[in-house]
This record gives C-alpha cells, sequence and structure tokens, in this order.
C-alpha cells in the first residue's frame, strides 16, 4: 500500500520568543524538523513534504536535502496547510500520514502502528491518542457511550467538564487519501477564520464513518514544542532515551542525568562515561575507555582503552591506549598514535603525535609531525604562525624537546636528537645532537648515557 507524509510546519512557533522559526530549534544538537522527518521517512519509505509558511527560507535552507517543501502563503490553519498539498499527491497514494512539526520526540514505530491500524480500518482516517493527565495544551479526544470517537474538543474551546478527559489528540493522523482530498475542501470556517483538520471528526461521523485510534504509551512521544521550556523538557526526555540504549548496550554511567550523548554517537561496550560529560556530533568512542568528569568530545574517533579527563576533543582522532588530561584541548586535525600520553594544560591542533609520544603539560603543539616515542618537555611551544602564514615542524623519533623550548617554524630537530631547557629553536638540529641556546646552537652529539 502506498504512503504519503506530510509534516505541517508553518506556524509562527511566537510562544518560543525567538526570532529563529520554532522547527529550527536544536534537540540534541538536531533541527526539530530534522526529526520529524527522519521519524515520517522511516516510517512510509518515502520523503515527507513539508509545509511551511511564506517567511521560511531558513527551514529551506537547514532541510532542503532531506523533504519537499510546499509553500502555504496565507496560514489559514492546519486543514488550509494541509490542502496546499494535494494537487502534489491527489492520486499518488492509498494512505496519507500527517504529524505536526513540534512533535520531535514520536519514534518512527509509534507512526508505523498509526499507520497500520488505519490499514485495518474500514472508515476513513485513524488519528494517534495519549492518556496523560498532563495536557500539554493538546485537545481531548470526545467518545460516546459506545466508546467512539465522535470529535475533538480544543483545549481552548471546552468546558471544565471536558478538560477532565484525559485522552488526548497527539497531532498525528494517517487518512484514506481519496476521502481526505474530497473533504479537506469541505471543512467549516473556523470563528478564528481558519480551518482545522480535527474538524475531519465531526464530517466522518456524521457521514456514518469510524475514526480509528491508535494510542501511545510513552508519554515522552508526545512532548510537543511551544516554548522554550518544552524544549528543555524534551531534552531531558531524549536523553533518557539514548542513553538507556546505551547502558542497555554495555556501557557505563556513573550519572546518566548529567551524561550527554549525541544522537549519531557510537559507544564500544565497557566503557565508562563519568558525571558531565557531553559527546557530540559523529563521535565514534572504542571499547573499554573511560571519559570523563567535564569531558567533551566532539565530531571525533577514540580507540580502545583510551582515557579522557576533564577535557575538550574536538575533531581528532585517537588511536587506541591513548591518555589524555586532565585540562588538555585536541583541536580539529590532531592524531595521536597509539599509547600517547598528553598530560595536563597540553594543546594540539594540526598535528600527528606517533606511537608512544609523551607531551606532560603545559605544552603547545600546531601543525607538526611529532615521531615514535619522542618526549616534548614542560612548556614547549611550536612557534607556526608568523602572523600571516602558517609553517611546519618536524620532531623526529626518540628525540627529546626540553623544558620551555621554542620551535620557530618551520623547523626540524632530527632522530634522536635534544634541545636544552629554554632554547630557541630557529635552525635544523640534525639527527642524534644536542642544541641550546637562544638562538639554540648545536653544541655536540647526544652521549650514550644523556
Amino acid at each position: 500500500m502506498k504512503i504519503e507524509a506530510v509534516i505541517l510546519a508553518a506556524g509562527l512557533g511566537t510562544r518560543m520568543e525567538s526570532k529563529l522559526p520554532k522547527v529550527l530549534h536544536l534537540l540534541g544538537g538536531r533541527p526539530l524538523i530534522a526529526w520529524t522527518g527522519a521519524a515520517c521517512q522511516e516510517a512510509t519509505n518515502r520523503r515527507p513534504y513539508v509545509v511551511i509558511g511564506p517567511d521560511a527560507e531558513k527551514i529551506r535552507h537547514v532541510a532542503s536535502a532531506e523533504v519537499n517543501f510546499v509553500e502555504q502563503v496565507e496560514r489559514l490553519g492546519t486543514g488550509h496547510a494541509l490542502l496546499q498539498v494535494a494537487d502534489q499527491l491527489r492520486g499518488k497514494s492509498n494512505l496519507v500520514l500527517v504529524v505536526n512539526a513540534d512533535l520531535p520526540l514520536l519514534r518512527p514505530e509509534s507512526l508505523r502502528c498509526l499507520i497500520e491500524q488505519q490499514e485495518s480500518n474500514p472508515g476513513p482516517f485513524t488519528l494517534m491518542s495519549a492518556i496523560s493527565e498532563l495536557s500539554r495544551g493538546f485537545g481531548r479526544v470526545e467518545r460516546d457511550r459506545d466508546g467512539l470517537v465522535v470529535g475533538i474538543i480544543e483545549q481552548a474551546h471546552a468546558t471544565p467538564e471536558q478538560l477532565t478527559i484525559s485522552e488526548l489528540n497527539v497531532g498525528a493522523y494517517c487518512y484514506q487519501a481519496d476521502w481526505l482530498w474530497d473533504h479537506l475542501p469541505k471543512l467549516p470556517l473556523s470563528p478564528k477564520g481558519e480551518y482545522y483538520l480535527t474538524d475531519l471528526v465531526a464530517m466522518a461521523v456524521a457521514e456514518g464513518g469510524e475514526v480509528s485510534v491508535s494510542s501511545v504509551e510513552d508519554l515522552d512521544e508526545i512532548i510537543g514544542i511551544n516554548t522554550c521550556e518544552h524544549l528543555a523538557q524534551a531534552e531531558a526526555a531524549l536523553r533518557r532515551r539514548i542513553n538507556r540504549g546505551w547502558m542497555l548496550a554495555g556501557v557505563s554511567m556513573l550519572d546518566p542525568e548529567s551524561t550527554y550523548i549525541g544522537p549519531e554517537v557510537q559507544l564500544g561496550s565497557d566503557t565508562v562515561l563519568l558525571p558531565n560529560t557531553h559527546i557530540e556530533g559523529r563521535t565514534i568512542v572504542g571499547v573499554s575507555c573511560r571519559l570523563g568528569p567535564n569531558t567533551v568530545v566532539r565530531d571525533s574517533t577514540i580507540g580502545d582503552y583510551c582515557r579522557v579527563e576533564v577535557s575538550v576533543v574536538e575533531g581528532a582522532i585517537l588511536e587506541d591506549e591513548v591518555d589524555v588530561g586532565p585540562f588538555a584541548h585536541l583541536r580539529r586535525g590532531a592524531y595521536l598514535g597509539r599509547g600517547v600520553h598528553m598530560g595536563n594544560f597540553g594543546e594540539v591542533k594540526d598535528s600527528t603525535l606517533g606511537p608512544g609520544v609523551k607531551m606532560g603539560h603545559f605544552s603547545y603543539v600546531g601543525d607538526a609531525t611529532i615521531g615514535e616515542g619522542a618526549n616534548i618537555g614542560a612548556g614547549t611551544v611550536t612557534c607556526n604562525y608568523d602572523g600571516e602564514r602558517k609553517y611546519k615542524t618536524e620532531i623526529g623519533p626518540g628525540a627529546f624537546i626540553g623544558s620551555d623550548t621554542m620551535l620557530v617554524a618551520p623547523v626540524r630537530v632530527g632522530r634522536g636528537a635534544r634541545t636544552g631547557a629554554g632554547a630557541v629553536v630557529t635552525r635544523d638540529v640534525p639527527d642524534g645532537s644536542v642544541a641550546v641556546g637562544v638562538p639554540a646552537r648545536v653544541i655536540r652529539k647526544v652521549k650514550k648515557n644523556d
């Protein structure tokens, strides 16, 4: 059975009190529209159609590759919004899935249940409902004595008795396509001058058609986003969902409430995450790692058996058994080979540290290549920028860089070479040589007992 999905995203979202369109606010690092779009696409195996307002260029820019856009020039309600897609979808499918864009936590599985319910329903459509004493502004599902749905009462128009109804209309529907396109133009005009999808219930009942219901059990799924407070509630719910999944997969968290994992992150089993750790973007972490506390890892790859403590890692690659921190900063382009130790208050950018390199503390390495087993003394700085261009530094395998050495790039320190404390190296140091002073000069070859 062919199914098309439509996401209604033309609302102004004025209660967000923000210049940013509501559906572009971030949840777990993704715009709200991306969550809803991905769920609809997974549920239907089709790119969804998104109805947006005439001033939604930002939305087009963010989501253009994932959805089909249709513009609602005049904002005349949800029924009018859906009608804008009629010419494009008429005759293309048997069913039409319709979802409000501000429901980012709806799972694809719940949408598939909604679709399956309508596939077995002889009536014109199925709506999604949930039982909750917390209304969150949703309309109430009104039933007759036989339990059949007879109407939707919007919260703003409900009587005190109707407000006691605990069955909520979530804002997701699955329609028989032909019935929908035939009845949308017949929607009555509301006192506010708009056309509402919820009025289709009364039209279906008047014709003797059954409106079926698909229920959602997990109330986190129905957190609708209308204010920044709702967004914070959704963040907490998403964090619980993601963290629960990783704990079931063998990842340990000392305090899940203060552990933040992005939706695209991959974690290996037996990894331990300590409080206030943020793992973001397309990060991959291997097995048996220990990350945190107070650590940020973003768009990075971390191998097995690594430790990162009280540090920031962004756009970096760590091979196995790497030890970082505390208070270290790995910037984009940092590559740490197997067994590297990078201590406190160190910074690495666009550089490769070979296997077994030791970079103890208070050092900056930028635009450099450091050979296997080299030792970088405290306070070492690669002076890679002259105000106009950046230059490379090369440190050979087994080299020993004394504390407070300034390496003025472009420069090379050879294999097994050494620099004295406080040296300012402006010329290459040959393999196996010792250089000291300001500017540094070679004074001798390395002795066996050095």
